[in-house]
């Protein structure tokens, strides 16, 4: 076995030692593939984005209590998913998972389906980066900077940062998440230790009874569910990592709960720290930034006001690199195999010295930079079209491929490893993960329009549904023609994993 390259393992139709080309490994710990997860769900971007409209729109009152209701659901999710990550090791995550699980024609219908939500949420990102970081330069520096060149510089900054390889990212991604989330603790922990606003701190926030009780509790919970879309990148970087089968499901949980956490608490103490009923009607503002800004201006200062401004813009950019760094590894996972050989010499290589997926990088840049312009050229804003529209059609596509993970989790542990299987967690935890994932894909698509906001009436928001069945329907459609036609390279779906992890 040659360095830099891994094995096929595919349950036996296959001969072992398939060699591919494989990623750099031993180069990410515990806390930097729990960095990685957390950073894709943007703790800053999730309670400044998603709370006040949440609020608003949605939950009202009991917006942490739809958080507490997410974190519950997701950790059932991730028993399943855990469990399977130790008995497979791939960058395709999801992609291998249902391989195996399901077969290589479901695999590869949802690996090009979370590869599609990965690749969208990026310019996504990219959107709200941008419009903060306009509009925090012109409210604080007076300087009127285009949108479009913080795009820009956006996409620079995460092509280098996938092409020098995952260490280099992990540090940049550190850095940024820690200083976003030390500013939203420091407030939560003010409002805390003064013992809450006006009306001290009431339990009714997170009584989940009250996450129904808002506008629209399907809204609310829909995007209590959004504001954790990435946690389960952890599996991603298994072949990156010092002990996967270790670390990898550690990590999610660590993520999951982590992130669950953090979001109740805060969001919970920032309503705690203006009052209830003043809390909902700085959510239902002009200025709805003020469900947090208020309470931080109060019991913090203004100067964690000016700082929050300006670490919604690195949490954002963290966000945004992180799903960069997921979608040329799926590009790179989907490449490697030579499903269609010409890719195997391109995105499925890595980088000779840093061992990144070098390529996979350039092409997802260049797939943001089109989504980016074209957004840009239809005159969208940045943030109510650029970043909205591409969320919901990500966040849709990349909970179907959850839900059919759940599923995929059952049956492979029905017919493989006796030792492993659990009533729990190989057969109730993934069978409610996975209803429960196609219920939150039902909400949304009940409450797209209003998801939208002023983008309902939107062509991108019309075609999210049949976007995301084209891209089912595709991979079904080759892995069909490919089992016809060339058994060989279907028997390599889904089915490289390292030779010192493989599946056992």
């Amino acid at each position: 076995m040659e360095p830099g390259t891994s094995t096929v393992v595919s349950g036996g139709s296959q001969p072992a030692g398939h060699e591919v080309s494989r990623l750099k490994p031993n180069v990410i710990g515990l806390l930097g593939v729990v960095f990685m997860a957390v950073a894709t769900a943007a703790p800053i971007t999730a309670m400044t984005g998603n709370v006040p409209f949440m609020m608003s729109s949605g939950s009202g009152i009991g917006t942490p209590a739809a958080f507490l209701i997410a974190m519950v659901v997701l950790a059932i999710f991730s028993v399943g998913f855990t469990t399977m990550s130790k008995h497979i090791t791939a960058t395709g995550a999801f992609y291998g998972f249902i391989s195996f699980g399901l077969g290589r024609t479901a695999g590869l219908a949802a690996g090009l389906l979370a590869a599609f939500a990965y690749m969208v949420f990026e310019p996504s990102l990219i959107g709200i980066f941008s419009s903060f970081a306009h509009n925090t330069i012109s409210d604080q520096l007076g300087i009127d900077v285009p949108w479009w060149l913080f795009a820009i510089l956006m996409l620079v900054i995460n092509g280098l940062g996938t092409w020098f390889g995952v260490a280099v990212a992990e540090r940049l991604l550190v850095a940024l998440l820690a200083t976003e989330v030390t500013v939203l603790f420091i407030m939560a922990v003010s409002v805390l230790f003064h013992g809450g606003g006006p009306e001290g701190i009431s339990l009714a926030p997170i009584n989940p009874v009250n996450a129904f009780h808002g506008a629209s509790a399907g809204l609310g919970l829909f995007f209590a569910f959004w504001s954790w879309v990435g946690f389960e990148s952890t599996a991603m970087y298994g072949e990156e990592s010092k002990d996967p089968k270790r670390i990898i499901p550690r990590a999610t949980m660590i993520a999951v709960l982590g992130v669950g956490v953090f979001y109740l608490f805060v969001s919970w103490m920032a309503i705690s720290g203006s009052g209830e009923d003043k809390a909902l009607e700085y959510a239902g503002s002009a200025n709805p930034m003020d469900v947090f800004f208020a309470p931080t201006e109060t019991y913090v200062g203004h100067w964690a006001v000016s700082t929050m401004q300006w670490l919604m813009i690195t949490g954002s950019l963290a966000c945004g690199m992180a799903f960069h760094n997921c979608a040329a590894r799926y590009l790179y996972a989907l490449g490697r195999e030579g499903v269609v050989p010409a890719l195997q010499r391109t995105i499925g290589r890595t980088h000779p010295k840093n061992g990144s997926p070098h390529i996979a990088g350039l092409v997802q840049t260049g797939v943001a930079a089109v989504l980016v312009l074209a957004f840009a050229l239809a005159g969208k804003d940045p943030y109510a079209g650029l970043y909205t529209l591409l969320a919901v059609l990500g966040t849709m596509a990349i909970l179907v491929v959850q839900a059919v993970t759940s599923f995929a989790v059952m049956n492979y542990f029905r017919h493989n490893h006796p030792e492993s299987r659990h009533w729990f967690k190989t057969f109730l935890a993934p069978l409610i993960g996975g209803v429960a994932m196609l219920g939150v894909v039902l909400l949304l698509v009940v409450n797209m329009d209003t998801a939208a906001g002023t983008e309902a009436g939107s062509l991108v928001l019309k075609a999210t549904p049949w976007l995301v069945a084209a891209v089912a329907l595709a991979g079904l459609g080759y892995a069909t023609y490919l089992k016809k036609t060339d058994p060989s390279r279907y028997a390599l779906l889904g089915r490289t994993v390292l030779e010192e992890t493989h599946e056992r």
